[in-house]
């Protein structure tokens, strides 16, 4: 095999003048990179800076929300002409007595998982957004609705009877 490889970046390192000693540093606790990409985004954005914000009677888009939704895929061709399956994401719709259909957003996982029960799969998204998405199909979004209690969408023997059919 050989000798181990030495990187060259050594034999380009000038050595320290006489004399001259790197200062001690103390030892720092480890960040997260996540910290360096937020402080490195541009601040938000002024209402006035001239771009369109959501239409009237939509909510602000940084509002985010757990949607119920859950992962479906389709026969398709990928990119070398192959038989592939296209994944994608479909909100779960409701019937709503006084309102038609009717999307459900949560503020929380756990406001989700009280209402639809633990196994419910679901997506966050923005608010704004998704009653953006969904008005032009005449569908309202509800924010923590009150759910009768029932029988769940999703039960855990659900969630494994799916998951064996994806991994076909």
């Amino acid at each position: 095999m050989g000798a181990p490889t030495r990187s060259r970046l050594l034999d380009f390192a000038e050595p320290d003048p006489p004399g001259t000693s790197l200062p001690q540093q103390t030892p720092q606790p480890p960040r997260s990179a996540l910290r360096d990409f937020a402080e490195a985004a541009p601040p938000p954005r002024a209402d006035t800076d001239g771009r369109p914000g959501p239409k009237p009677g939509i909510p602000a888009y940084h509002t985010p929300v757990c949607v119920p939704a859950h992962p479906q895929s389709v026969a398709g061709t990928g990119s070398d002409g192959r038989p592939a399956r296209v994944p994608f994401i479909v909100l779960e719709l409701f019937r709503h007595p006084a309102h038609g259909t009717v999307a459900f957003a949560f503020t929380s996982p756990a406001r989700l998982a009280e209402a639809l029960g633990e196994a419910q799969p679901w997506v966050a998204a923005s608010l704004g957004a998704l009653a953006e998405g969904v008005r032009d199909q005449g569908v309202t979004v509800l924010l923590d609705p009150r759910v009768a209690p029932g029988e769940p969408n999703w039960r855990p023997e659900d969630l494994a009877a799916y998951a064996r059919e994806v991994r076909r």
